[in-house]
């Protein structure tokens, strides 16, 4: 993303029904979406509205604010906690580009940002289509003279000063020829997967899903002793995963796949179909959750309601409660059973407290993974006979 200074500010409303500590903690984790795609945040702006201002988002009383920071601080960056519509786009970037001023200032909203950190993050040709994809479908209706197709895909921060219509007009067919190319692609690798999944029918599949940094790829790395990538950045892994493993003598799969979070862009969920087919197919699905997080319930209602939206909402899931080492050195004690309590009424029937960094509890998670392997792996094949059982 180099600009000069790679500084933002960062925006957002209160809606009627929000309340201010949830917004700041959805600022929170903006400010560590932009710390992982390598911008530092100065200062957070909110307002309150009903609704979005139709023409600025936040309002022309707001946006001046916004502006004399901006351009006191030489701020490269204004970044959005929700989606801008075109419109918006086109009037922040007028208001925050006058003529008069050299430095250019860079509207963000949520979506851009994320698909720029996937964009990072993708490594697999596969992944690197979808996100190209998703890109391109998010950019086309939101061309403008300051910002074109060319200089996002480049990663840019500069603009062709004098872009006229014309322009612009080029642009949309280059991306609306990229889009088809895309999908072209997409198809041809989506048909390669379904022949390797083809082949895997015959053994049990397990998925880790979970929201973004719950520490899914450390996990990973424990239970099948891969090398993963394992960091305290969000979407650290973006391309899926497969480990075979054996728990006693049950094969089985594992894999794991980008994490999710709220507002994830529709078209990043559209064009990551393919590589989230891991989870829809899946028999079993270790839902890993950060249980330290003060909004980690939020987390968890995200992940069911993507999980659904792909059509993985009725498979077999163990919740995995994630860092208990971190409860411990909270101010209030957290009593583990009338948590695991809680989580049973409200659906989960399989409950794991774990710590993945401190290996706390892996073998009884490793316990409660076997028996849902074994019950599945007999359904598909009903004569076998466990040689043992799994034992502590």
């Amino acid at each position: 993303m180099g600009n000069k200074n790679n500084s933002a500010v960062l925006v957002a409303l209160i809606l009627s029904k929000a309340h201010t500590d949830e917004t700041q903690e959805h600022l929170d984790e903006l400010a560590f979406l932009a710390e992982t795609a390598g911008i530092k945040s100065l200062e957070r702006f909110i307002q309150r509205l009903p609704n979005p201002d139709i023409r600025t988002f936040v309002g022309k009383g707001k946006l001046e604010e916004i502006k004399s920071f901006v351009f006191s601080q030489n701020v490269s960056m204004v970044i959005f906690d929700d989606d801008l519509s075109p419109s918006q786009l086109r009037n922040l970037e007028k208001e925050l580009n006058p003529k008069a001023r050299e430095q250019r200032v860079r509207v963000y909203d949520r979506s851009l940002l994320i698909l720029d950190i996937f964009l990072m993050r993708a490594q697999t040709a596969q992944a690197r289509t979808q996100v190209e994809l998703a890109m391109n479908q998010y950019l086309l209706p939101r061309l403008t003279r300051l910002w074109t197709h060319l200089e996002r895909q480049r990663g840019g921060t500069g603009t062709r000063g004098g872009a006229g219509e014309k322009e612009i007009e080029t642009d949309r067919r280059k991306i609306k020829y990229e889009i088809s190319l895309l999908k072209d692609e997409l198809e041809k690798i989506d048909k390669q997967r379904k022949t390797q999944r083809k082949s895997r029918e015959n053994i049990v599949r397990v998925s880790l899903v979970g929201y973004t940094n719950v520490g899914k790829s450390t996990l990973m790395n424990l239970l099948s002793k891969s090398t993963v990538k394992a960091e305290n950045k969000l979407f650290a892994t973006v391309d899926s995963t497969v480990r075979k493993m054996v728990l006693e003598d049950i094969p089985f799969l594992l894999s794991d796949t980008v994490g999710f979070i709220r507002k994830l862009p529709h078209h990043l969920i559209e064009s990551f179909k393919s590589t989230l087919d891991e989870v829809r197919e899946a028999d079993i699905l270790l839902h890993v959750v950060d249980v330290a997080h003060p909004f980690h319930n939020n987390h968890i209602e995200v992940v069911n309601k993507t999980l659904a939206e792909i059509g993985a909402g009725n498979i077999p899931t163990i919740l995995v409660l994630n860092k208990i080492d971190l409860l411990e050195k909270q101010a209030e004690p957290v009593n583990l059973e009338e948590l695991k309590g809680y989580y049973r009424q409200h659906g989960f029937e399989h409950v794991v407290f774990i710590s993945a960094e401190k290996k706390i509890n892996i073998t009884l998670l490793k316990k409660e993974l076997f028996e849902a392997v074994k019950n599945k792996h007999l359904t598909i094949y009903p004569n076998y006979v466990a040689s043992r059982e799994y034992s502590l």
